[in-house]
Protein backbone atom coordinates (compact mmCIF):
# COMPACT_ATOMS: atom_id res chain seq x y z
CA UNK A 1 0.00 0.00 0.00
CA UNK A 2 1.69 3.17 -0.86
CA UNK A 3 1.08 6.29 0.31
CA UNK A 4 1.64 9.64 -1.65
CA UNK A 5 3.28 12.84 0.28
CA UNK A 6 2.32 16.15 -0.08
CA UNK A 7 4.28 18.27 -0.18
CA UNK A 8 3.56 22.17 1.05
CA UNK A 9 3.67 24.07 -2.06
CA UNK A 10 6.45 26.89 -2.07
CA UNK A 11 4.93 29.45 -4.32
CA UNK A 12 4.22 32.77 -2.63
CA UNK A 13 1.02 35.05 -3.72
CA UNK A 14 1.77 38.73 -4.14
CA UNK A 15 -0.06 40.75 -1.61
CA UNK A 16 -1.81 43.31 -3.83
CA UNK A 17 -4.58 45.83 -2.59
CA UNK A 18 -7.23 43.36 -3.58
CA UNK A 19 -5.78 40.48 -1.53
CA UNK A 20 -5.45 42.94 1.29
CA UNK A 21 -8.48 43.93 1.08
CA UNK A 22 -10.86 40.59 0.66
CA UNK A 23 -8.45 39.26 3.75
CA UNK A 24 -9.58 42.20 5.89
CA UNK A 25 -13.00 41.53 4.82
CA UNK A 26 -12.84 38.25 6.07
CA UNK A 27 -11.36 38.84 9.49
CA UNK A 28 -13.32 41.49 10.33
CA UNK A 29 -16.08 38.94 9.01
CA UNK A 30 -14.72 36.24 11.13
CA UNK A 31 -14.49 38.76 14.21
CA UNK A 32 -18.39 39.50 13.80
CA UNK A 33 -19.65 36.32 13.82
CA UNK A 34 -17.42 35.51 16.61
CA UNK A 35 -18.31 38.29 18.95
CA UNK A 36 -21.84 39.21 18.06
CA UNK A 37 -23.93 39.04 21.46
CA UNK A 38 -26.97 39.38 19.42
CA UNK A 39 -26.17 36.15 16.98
CA UNK A 40 -25.25 34.36 20.66
CA UNK A 41 -28.83 34.88 21.20
CA UNK A 42 -28.58 37.82 23.99
CA UNK A 43 -30.67 40.24 23.09
CA UNK A 44 -29.65 42.97 25.05
CA UNK A 45 -25.89 43.59 24.36
CA UNK A 46 -25.32 45.10 27.51
CA UNK A 47 -25.18 41.75 29.71
CA UNK A 48 -23.10 40.14 27.56
CA UNK A 49 -20.04 39.27 29.19
CA UNK A 50 -16.53 40.20 27.76
CA UNK A 51 -14.11 37.55 28.33
CA UNK A 52 -11.78 39.63 30.91
CA UNK A 53 -7.83 38.95 30.56
CA UNK A 54 -5.29 39.93 33.36
CA UNK A 55 -3.00 42.86 32.07
CA UNK A 56 0.25 40.78 33.15
CA UNK A 57 -0.96 38.22 30.48
CA UNK A 58 -0.93 40.90 27.71
CA UNK A 59 1.83 42.32 28.64
CA UNK A 60 4.14 39.18 29.08
CA UNK A 61 2.66 38.08 25.37
CA UNK A 62 3.62 41.83 24.34
CA UNK A 63 6.82 41.37 25.85
CA UNK A 64 7.80 38.04 24.24
CA UNK A 65 6.21 39.32 20.79
CA UNK A 66 8.90 42.15 21.49
CA UNK A 67 11.65 39.25 22.03
CA UNK A 68 10.75 37.43 19.26
CA UNK A 69 11.07 40.39 17.26
CA UNK A 70 14.23 41.34 18.42
CA UNK A 71 15.29 37.14 17.80
CA UNK A 72 14.37 37.68 14.57
CA UNK A 73 16.16 40.89 13.85
CA UNK A 74 19.29 39.31 14.71
CA UNK A 75 18.98 36.54 12.66
CA UNK A 76 18.08 38.70 9.95
CA UNK A 77 20.89 40.19 10.05
CA UNK A 78 23.66 37.08 10.38
CA UNK A 79 21.32 35.84 6.66
CA UNK A 80 22.10 38.85 5.08
CA UNK A 81 25.61 38.72 6.14
CA UNK A 82 25.93 34.88 4.36
CA UNK A 83 24.07 36.21 1.19
CA UNK A 84 26.92 38.71 0.75
CA UNK A 85 29.68 36.08 1.56
CA UNK A 86 27.52 33.53 -1.02
CA UNK A 87 27.42 36.54 -3.70
CA UNK A 88 30.94 37.93 -3.51
CA UNK A 89 32.44 33.98 -3.60
CA UNK A 90 29.72 33.40 -6.61
CA UNK A 91 30.93 36.98 -8.59
CA UNK A 92 34.95 35.41 -8.01
CA UNK A 93 33.77 31.96 -9.50
CA UNK A 94 31.96 33.58 -12.00
CA UNK A 95 35.07 36.03 -13.18
CA UNK A 96 36.99 33.12 -13.49
CA UNK A 97 35.33 30.83 -15.15
CA UNK A 98 34.82 33.91 -17.84
CA UNK A 99 38.61 34.76 -17.68
CA UNK A 100 39.68 30.87 -18.63
CA UNK A 101 36.86 30.89 -21.81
Amino acid sequence: MSRKIRRKSRRVNKLTPNVLRKMVMEEKRRLRETSDPIADGISDPAYAEAEEVDADDQANTLEKDIDHLKVLKIKERRLRRKLTQIQETRKRVRRRVLNRL
